[in-house]
């Protein structure tokens, strides 16, 4: 199993969730970890609870959604790390209602966020890797993604765009050493779960848990550099 201890990660909504979890899964593994969100104060907090494991760990606030936003931070986040091998892109949004029924500007947010915001923080990340010959890219799609469902269309729209865009870039990178995952998980206990109401903070023996996840993540990582984890999905065992 390859050893992690010194590399260099972002994740992007990596405050709370399944993207902390990631992040203290990293650090426990000595991987130096930058977080990103738009809630500066939980983003500092997780940085603080990282750096209890002897790693370095650092934040930017901005909304992966504005590409302005995105070009300054991950810019700045490389150099405080001083390089970058592996990239989580972890953020997202969701929402639920009738493809008439919501908003368009509800919608629209929804593909921005969790398509084109993981497009423009793959697009600064990339070429440092291929300078490298060498990293990780982990995208996280969901179920949803795979298949949709009433009052789902806007979230399974983006999570099934992430797919493509993720299997895509795979091929493209294969050459330069670069290892693509693409994750799709059901339903986790996470945040933001939780706060939509599909999983309870009291499911922690029937519903997948943030930890689960990120076992995942780090299993996949630490495999020789001649094997990738293309495509993984987590499930319950609990129907």
């Amino acid at each position: 199993m390859t050893d992690l201890k010194n590399r260099k990660a972002i994740i992007t909504g990596g405050g709370r969730g399944l993207g902390k979890a990631t992040a203290i899964a990293f650090a426990k593994e000595g991987i130096d970890v930058a977080i990103t969100g738009r809630n500066e104060a939980v983003l500092k907090e997780t940085v603080s609870e990282l750096k209890g494991f002897g790693v370095n760990a650092t934040y930017a606030a901005f909304d992966v959604s504005n590409y302005e936003e995105v070009q300054v931070s991950i810019k700045t986040l490389i150099e405080t790390l001083g390089s970058i091998d592996i990239l989580v892109n972890n953020a997202g949004i969701a929402a639920f209602g009738s493809l008439n029924d919501m908003e368009v500007d509800q919608w629209s947010q929804i593909i921005q966020t969790n398509v084109m915001g993981m497009y423009y923080v793959t697009k600064e990340v990339l070429p440092h890797l291929i300078a490298k010959n060498e990293g990780d890219i982990i995208n996280v799609s969901s179920t949803a993604g795979l298949s949709g469902n009433a009052t789902t269309s806007a979230y399974s729209a983006s999570k099934f765009a992430v797919i493509g865009m993720s299997q895509s870039l795979m091929k493209e990178v294969r050459k330069n050493n670069i290892r693509v995952c693409t994750l799709t998980p059901s339903t986790i206990a996470s945040d933001m779960s939780i706060e939509l109401g599909i999983a309870s903070k009291d499911s922690e023996d029937s519903v997948l848990q943030p930890e689960d996840f990120a076992e995942l993540i780090v299993s996949g990582l630490k495999l020789p550099r001649r094997a990738m984890m293309a495509n993984a999905s987590l499930w319950s065992t609990n129907p």
